[in-house]
């Protein structure tokens, strides 16, 4: 399989097939939503036979180097290999409407277009021009310490990671983890267990919560556990660009 040529039409039909509602009450609830099988089995295995192959890829970052954890991960170039694409454009519409009703019930005038490209014109106009879309590689022993992908003044508040190996054959440990920090109180873990070809949704920066005085916001970080044995790579989806 081509991930260079890839048809988005049958990506766009699945994407909006998932239940976006329960996805979405999902994140109101716990900042994560898993989605449902999403990526057959080949195209798993194409997107990590593409890991060696530099020529799409504008960088690569080995995360013991700068205190991120253990492994590496590969950032795409543009133009995006055609499944990333794809899956960019296909995530956005549902997501840019549940981000537009996280700010709407904070308060904020921000709202996000329609289309995925009109906001990643946004980040170029100021300055973030570097795509973010990335696939992660990890071996025994490796992890990723809690972070946030904040790559500028423009941040979209929501991301989407896909799990590109099988956890029953190709890897043990590796639980993708988010804590969330709220006021006054010790952060609460959420361990989110994926199968191949799932995606998680979950929140970058901060979300909303609502509390006996209405609605705040809260913390997210998100990392993953400590690789015990195999392999493991996931895609990573970040709808804003970085500077």
């Amino acid at each position: 399989m081509n991930v260079l040529a890839y048809e988005s039409a049958d990506i766009a039909a699945r994407v909006g097939k998932l239940d976006w509602t329960g996805i979405a009450a999902q994140l109101d609830a716990d900042g994560v939503a898993a989605t449902g099988p999403l990526l057959s089995a080949a195209e798993c295995a194409a997107l990590k036979s593409s890991y060696p192959h530099d020529e799409i890829f504008r960088s690569r970052v080995i995360m013991a180097r700068h205190g991120f954890g253990r492994g590496e991960y590969k950032y795409f170039a543009y133009p995006l290999p055609g499944i990333v694409a794809a899956l960019r454009s296909a995530f956005w519409p549902p997501l840019a409407n549940i981000a537009n009703g996280w700010n709407s019930a904070l308060g904020q005038e921000k709202r996000y277009p329609s289309g995925h490209q009109a906001y990643i014109e946004q980040c170029h106009e100021g300055g973030q021009i570097r795509p973010t879309p990335l696939m992660l590689k990890y071996g025994p022993g490796d992890y990723n310490c809690l972070h946030q992908d904040l790559y500028g003044e423009h941040v979209f508040p929501l991301q989407a990671v896909f799990l590109l190996s099988d956890p029953e054959k190709d890897f043990e440990g590796g639980e993708l983890v988010l804590t969330e920090q709220r006021p006054r109180m010790q952060s609460r873990v959420e361990v989110v267990n994926l199968k191949a070809g799932q995606a998680a949704i979950f929140a970058v920066h901060q979300r909303p919560v609502r509390g006996s005085k209405g609605l705040y916001r809260v913390n997210m970080r998100h990392g993953v556990s400590r690789i015990r044995a195999g392999e493991r790579f996931t895609l990573g989806l970040i709808f804003h660009d970085a500077q």
